[in-house]
């Protein structure tokens, strides 16, 4: 789709750093915003994960001014690559009590706001007065159990260990204007606004951008183990539209502090606004990154979703059966400092094609003389 680039990049645009992908009709490039100019990195390195690893950042070819827009035929793709990515689930307050909610309800919607009075009513002030993995939290942890409260929620929301798993594989996201996919056979699912950190291949945090996580509550509410079908289907991951790097004017300090808001606009004329409030998070992003890395190791590096604290809950149709897509939904993801990701629903099953693999992208890097340039 044809994007007016000033409208989905943060209003400082010309006094950030931002690295991108942009397809053109040769293949995928590596794109860097940078002086009021688009410039085309990739004849010194073809994909952003090695852009990232080097420190590869200047240079190029210019394009043409950032007001002007991508040249004719090109179009934005995910900013990330070869990257891995990763989430970490369970980092504010609310959203324990929301997944707590799914998994006693089985999944079931009708279910959750009586489940969730009971529980925000004995568990929710006291997640959100704890620190994770401290001594107040694991005495937290022994009444709730002694009460019949506990969850394996609670014990990634309050223990020491963070829930961080594999969202979704390397080069399967879709940037600003894609479709954005749920299962056709979930009833109960939402977006998840939050903030993504892109890592290098020893975990040094190098910039960020916005992510759309979606989520399926009715499959992770039936059973946790189906957290891989609840998150990883054809185009159930966003990421954009652009990594806005880190300088003196942008630091981990603003993606500590930054309000990320949610707005859906359905065909059928429902609106739904929402804020994810970083400075709500329970554990710090460089604690939720080092966690990431553990006993791993990244080659090509890592992104990862930091959380949401947003979660819907008011009724879209029916009373008591809360809010869940519906195809045609437009989701706007925005941050003051890192821009706009906009993205229509549709059902993974009629979205379009994930078909440049792996192997594929190899290929046109070899076909275009760029292969050694990874």
């Amino acid at each position: 789709m044809t994007v007016s680039l000033t409208d989905i990049l943060p209003q400082d645009y010309a006094s950030g750093r931002f690295l991108g992908r942009a397809l053109s009709p040769a293949g995928p490039c590596v794109i860097t915003l940078r002086d009021g100019m688009i410039v085309d990195l990739t004849e010194q390195v073809s994909t952003v994960s090695g852009a990232i690893a080097r420190r590869i950042f200047d240079g190029g070819k210019a394009l043409g001014p950032i007001e002007a827009g991508l040249p004719e035929g090109w179009s934005l793709l995910s900013p990330i690559d070869l990257q891995c990515v990763k989430a970490s689930g369970v980092t504010f307050a609310l959203s324990a009590v929301e997944r707590v909610i799914e998994e006693r309800a089985r999944g079931d919607a009708t279910r959750a706001a009586e489940i969730r009075a009971l529980l925000e009513a004995r568990v929710g002030s006291g997640i959100r007065s704890v620190v994770p993995g401290s001594a107040e939290a694991m005495a937290l942890k022994e009444a709730l159990i002694g009460e019949g409260m506990w969850s394996q929620y609670l014990e990634v929301a309050i223990g020491p260990d963070a829930e961080i798993f594999s969202k979704s594989p390397v080069l399967s996201t879709v940037g600003y204007g894609a479709p954005i996919g749920v299962r056709s056979d979930s009833t109960w699912n939402n977006p998840e606004p939050e903030v993504v950190l892109i890592c290098d291949p020893h975990g040094e945090v190098l910039g960020a951008t916005l992510g759309n996580d979606v989520n399926l509550r009715d499959f992770e509410g039936r059973s946790a183990l189906l957290l891989s079908k609840a998150k990883d289907n054809t185009a159930s991951c966003a990421i954009g539209p652009f990594i806005r790097l880190f300088d003196d004017s942008f630091t981990i300090d603003d993606v500590r502090q930054a309000n990320v808001d949610l707005l859906i606009e359905g065909k059928d004329n429902y609106r739904l606004e929402g804020s994810n409030d970083m400075s709500q998070i329970s554990r710090d992003p460089l604690d939720l990154v080092s966690q990431s890395l553990s006993e791993h190791h990244y080659p090509d590096g890592f992104v990862l979703f930091c959380g949401t604290l947003f979660a819907p809950t008011q009724d879209r149709d029916t009373p008591g059966f809360g809010f869940t897509h519906k195809v045609g939904d437009e989701v706007t993801i925005s941050s003051t400092r890192l821009g706009k990701l906009t993205n229509e629903v549709t059902t993974s099953r009629d979205a379009p094609a994930w078909t440049m693999g792996i192997a594929g992208f190899m290929r046109n890097l070899a076909e275009r003389g760029l292969i050694d340039r990874i």
